[in-house]
């Protein structure tokens, strides 16, 4: 393999830089062009590549997004559209592809490939956490921190002005963020998709809360849960409990996919990346690179999209444990 593409695609995520440039020098150490393609399928369809070096790559790993950037290309859906790609990347002599990205990233890869050929292996880049193959994928670390952050802050006032707070983070229909920054951030009760929690418990955690006189309260709602938004947890359980309780509502949105990515953000992104290069070096494709128990291994796209991924039930129960 002389030549290849890597892009970005879908939601972007801290550390997916630092995922390109370890493709790129490690494509560069060893002596293989590297095309990036930019805006996902969509520049693959439009054309949108340049050749890169390795000071193309300078000055990036502490940055948050991606410098290829992302998009999400309904023409790619389209058999006409992914055969527009194909002559691109012919025109080029691109030979592989490493795509970062999540489910849907790998999705149209799986299919690009089948109908093609052209080798592709992913690299998980979703701050959901969402994906089965891997332990954890990229910017998810640096997504709890940033959510514990502002819990921490919401938890101050909380205490000062005798409040509860239903703060809502991201991950879809995953509760992987909602977990851990709850459990870090010390939450009275988590709500994710994964697991139903009927707005009956939510009111009597609260009640148990107040009978051993605790002011103030957070409770974590996973943008996926059955119940709903955190505003429409927060109005289920208004008139369940004092309508003279102060209840606030914080959506923490899209400030948990920015900022710059953690360290352990920055060196998972680095091995994955080097991994998903060499993976295809060494013959691998439709595959996505992960690390389970600190070990490289390759999942194929087909199991990485359709099997699940569930939450440990043990940090479920921590929660309840911790809240006493």
């Amino acid at each position: 393999m002389k030549r290849i593409g890597v892009f970005t695609s879908g939601g972007d995520a801290p550390g997916m830089n630092a995922c390109i440039r370890a493709v790129v020098r490690g494509a560069v150490y060893h002596g293989i062009e590297v095309f990036g393609i930019r805006r996902g399928y969509s520049g693959m369809i439009a054309g949108d590549v340049y050749k890169m070096e390795s000071h193309s790559v300078s000055n990036i790993v502490q940055r948050g997004g991606t410098i290829l950037k992302s998009a999400r290309s309904k023409e790619f859906m389209t058999p006409e559209g992914r055969k527009k790609a194909y002559n691109n990347l012919v025109d080029l002599g691109i030979e592989g592809l490493v795509a970062i990205g999540g489910n849907g990233t790998f999705t149209g890869a799986m299919i690009f490939g089948n109908e093609y050929g052209i080798p592709t292996v992913g690299a998980p880049g979703t701050i959901d956490n969402d994906l089965y193959g891997t332990d954890y994928t990229i910017g998810f670390d640096t997504a709890v921190n940033t959510a514990l952050d502002a819990i921490d802050r919401i938890r101050d006032t909380a205490s000062s002005h005798d409040r509860i707070f239903f703060i809502e983070v991201m991950g879809r229909d995953s509760g992987y963020i909602a977990v851990q920054s709850g459990i870090a951030g010390g939450a009275e009760l988590v709500m994710v998709p994964e697991v139903l929690t009927p707005i009956s418990e939510v009111v009597e955690t609260l009640k148990q809360g107040w009978s051993r006189s605790k002011s103030s309260s957070i409770i974590i709602v996973a943008e996926g849960d059955e119940e709903g938004s955190a505003q429409e947890v927060a109005d289920k359980i208004k008139v369940q409990v004092d309508e003279n309780a102060d209840i606030r509502v914080t959506t923490l949105g899209h400030t948990q996919r920015g900022g710059p990515p953690s360290a352990y953000d920055r060196i998972l992104a680095s091995r994955l990346g080097l991994g998903a290069l060499e993976g295809l070096i060494g013959g691998h494709k439709n595959v996505m690179a992960g690390i389970i128990n600190n070990d490289l291994v390759y999942t194929p796209f087909e199991d990485t999209i359709r099997l699940p991924k569930p939450i440990n039930e043990d940090l479920l129960r921590m929660v309840k444990i911790l809240s006493v």
